[in-house]
């Protein structure tokens, strides 16, 4: 189910496969879409790959779960994880998950809290295997949360034609007269390409993306009320 934006949230972080680098920024990602009540990072700290989270732990008061590894070759780390998270869905204490990896070992994690009505939001680099992304309601490519200026408009990472998706959303929202609401449309990308965000191409909102295609109109219409708000509409253009 899609978040509320008060939902409780486990924030599950595998260290192996995620950078300290980008925490802060990907925490206030997860503040869009409820509050971190949970905060685990995982991995074998006693290695020194990890030390460079040792800041970043403290920082975003992260608890950091200790994992040995046992054996060479044996991701332990990915155990622990994964029971924890089926600990935390089955204590009903949070209405949803987020996924900090770019391993295609949580896909079956991922699948298995939807299947019991929570959201999953995953986390990742560009590299994250194809099924662990589809198994997400949303996955955000942790590159574009970086401090940097957004990235010049390329083609998405996830391989997403976009002119075919975007009217394919606006045709199934379509009112008879063609227009239709952009929160209808962003709603249905996403169910059909969880790793859609208007940032992977440039910018930084899908209204500004939808405004900058030429296939596209788009009109805004006053809520009413005197509200200086405005709901977007969007159509295809005609041929």
């Amino acid at each position: 189910m899609p978040s509320s934006g008060t939902d409780n949230l486990a924030v599950l972080i595998d260290s192996d496969n995620a950078q300290p680098t980008v925490i802060a920024e990907l925490l206030a990602e997860v503040a869009r879409y409820g509050t971190a009540t949970v905060k685990r990072a995982y991995g074998d700290w006693t290695t020194p790959n990890l030390a460079g989270w040792k800041e970043a732990l403290h920082v975003h008061a992260i608890q950091p779960i200790q994992q040995f590894r046992y054996t060479t070759g044996k991701n332990a780390t990915d155990s622990a994880l994964i029971i924890d998270a089926m600990d935390l869905l089955h204590g009903g204490k949070v209405d949803g998950f987020c996924l900090v990896s770019s391993d295609s070992d949580f896909t079956r994690l991922a699948t298995r809290i939807r299947e019991s009505g929570l959201s999953v939001y995953g986390f990742g680099e560009q590299k994250t295997p194809k099924p662990f992304v589809a198994a997400c309601d949303r996955f955000i490519f942790t590159e574009i949360l970086r401090k940097s200026s957004l990235p010049a408009p390329v083609e998405d990472p996830s391989g997403t034609n976009l002119p075919a998706l975007l009217s394919a959303a606006i045709l199934d929202a379509a009112q008879e007269d063609g227009w239709a609401l952009l929160a209808i449309v962003g709603s249905l990308i996403l169910k059909n390409a969880p790793s859609f965000d208007a940032r992977n191409f440039g910018y930084k909102k899908l209204g500004e993306l939808v405004k900058a295609q030429p296939y596209l109109e788009v009109k805004a219409v006053s809520v009413g009320d005197g509200s200086p708000n405005a709901h977007l509409f969007v159509r295809l253009r005609a041929s």
